[in-house]
């Protein structure tokens, strides 16, 4: 009688373990999003999201102020609709501008919003379409190719005469 009582609080001292580290697991690889604070909705149009996820953190002044729910396309616009939940304790000017930024050189991408100026704030249900697109590593590097074949073929042909 008295090993199966401490087989019993082994096995839930190991399931306890496994549940911890699982829930570590996700909440590191930012897969799990537990927020016990009222939200709104926004959406926010932007042209190019780059590798922007659902899940990914909204930042105001580098402080998460909320999370991607949804990516979607927007077959009359031709635009990505982000849908952001943000918190309610966190208020934004209607004329506010979001942009995709990246955590460092090659880190994972997250929304940045800019306050703007307005007196109205932004409601529930709100659509953003100031905004500014990810900027795309692979977009740069390739302009900075093309600008520098440009110029040499332009230096090969004043030498040229």
């Amino acid at each position: 009688m008295q090993s199966s009582v401490k087989d019993v609080w082994v096995g839930l001292f190991v399931l306890l373990g496994a549940l911890a580290l699982l829930f570590l697991s996700l909440q590191s690889a930012n897969l799990l999003q537990i927020s016990w604070q009222p939200t709104y909705q926004v959406t926010a149009r932007f042209d190019n999201i780059g590798g922007l996820r659902a899940g990914a953190t909204v930042r105001s002044a580098g402080v998460p102020v909320g999370r991607v729910q949804d990516i979607s396309f927007n077959d009359q616009t031709f635009q990505a609709d982000v849908t952001l939940l943000l918190e309610q304790r966190y208020a934004f000017p209607r004329d506010s501008s979001f942009q995709i930024l990246t955590s460092g050189l090659l880190g994972e991408q997250y929304v940045g919003i800019v306050p703007g100026g307005a007196d109205e704030n932004l409601a529930d249900g709100a659509t953003v379409t100031l905004t500014q697109s990810a900027i795309v590593l692979e977009n740069l590097i390739g302009q900075f190719l093309f600008n520098r074949a440009a110029d040499s073929g332009a230096d090969g042909a004043a030498a040229s005469q």
